[in-house]
């Protein structure tokens, strides 16, 4: 039986890679889009075995190609999103725009399957562009492909993320860490492992016509995150509530500052800012993958501490690191 072919979008990000190799294992054949082939073609090539990975560059902006991809898949996964702008209007094109294209065309091929990757807790954003267009998205998605599959995902986190990697990194050189609205935000962070495992089973099953918000076990706040992290890497630090004025003047400043001045991505934008005023948890407009039968087991601390050492003073061979294994 010829396996089905699945065409992924967005394949060189964090879930893109965790879940080419979940496919791929499973005998799917994947057909893995990205803009830059040099830049993230060796990543993805150790995803999988020869045979079951093709990979393909291709920009975005053009339809006719894009159109073409889909001659040979069943199924179509776009995980393409970004957390804040390099260019005006990037939210729109890349989460709006985009989705609208590809489930046209999902429409349009008959294909069996369009799954689509949103975001949780956005649905009150009304201030944020990256919320609103998010939302744009799935309306559009909704609208183009009747059987579409929208996932809604907490903070999804892993070694391979730029969240907790992220902050772990700055909580390693910083003697102070502002908390914003208090640190009081809600999360409830799943491992990219068990959405990835959610995802296969969608397709396994042939689940349509659903939106699906993706929530790992615990709830969590910013401030608990921080400390979590913090115990991992065993560092202390002073937290101090930052408030809303200064907020502000630090994210603009963060928005001016060039990217290569803060590791490589915005440390923080006024959008960023925006969106930490809403608790990223289940709206209870739309069945969560634990309603589904689908579990999400892993809990964050416990699953931090497998790579926070990278963080850690003495790194892996750490006193603490020793002791945890001997235990």
């Amino acid at each position: 039986m010829k396996p089905k072919e699945i065409l992924v979008f967005g394949a060189s990000g964090q879930i893109g890679k965790n879940l080419i190799r979940k496919l791929t294992k499973n005998n799917y054949k994947v057909v893995a889009v990205t803009r830059n082939i040099h830049q993230k073609g060796y990543v993805l090539k150790t995803q999988a075995n020869p045979g079951y990975l093709d990979i393909i560059e291709l920009d975005m902006v053009n339809e006719e190609e894009i159109k073409h991809l889909y001659n040979n898949c069943s199924i179509c996964i776009n995980l393409i999103g970004i957390l804040y702008e390099k260019n005006k209007n990037q939210f729109n094109k890349i989460h709006s725009l985009l989705p609208n294209l590809l489930s046209k065309l999902a429409r349009e091929k008959k294909i069996d399957q369009f799954i689509h990757v949103s975001a949780l807790g956005i649905e009150n954003a009304t201030d944020s562009k990256y919320a609103k267009s998010k939302l744009e998205g799935e309306i559009s998605v909704r609208k183009n492909f009747e059987n579409s599959v929208i996932l809604k995902p907490s903070i999804v986190y892993s070694i391979d993320d730029s969240f907790t990697t992220n902050l772990m990194t700055l909580l390693s050189h910083l003697p102070i860490m502002p908390l914003f609205f208090n640190g009081e935000t809600k999360f409830a962070p799943i491992h990219v492992s068990d959405l990835t495992e959610i995802i296969f089973q969608i397709i396994s099953n042939e689940i349509k016509n659903e939106t699906i918000e993706c929530i790992g076990p615990e709830e969590i706040s910013f401030k608990e995150i921080i400390q979590k992290l913090l115990k991992s890497i065993d560092k202390k630090i002073i937290l101090i509530p930052m408030p809303l004025p200064l907020a502000k003047i630090q994210a603009a400043l963060f928005e001016f500052l060039p990217s290569f001045l803060q590791g490589g991505r915005k440390q923080l934008t006024s959008d960023q800012l925006k969106l930490l005023k809403y608790d990223n948890l289940p709206s209870k407009k739309y069945r969560t993958n634990f309603d589904l039968g689908f579990k999400a087991e892993k809990k964050f601390e416990k699953e931090i501490d497998k790579y926070s050492y990278n963080w850690r003073v003495g790194g892996q061979y750490s006193k603490d690191k020793v002791s945890r294994k001997n235990q």
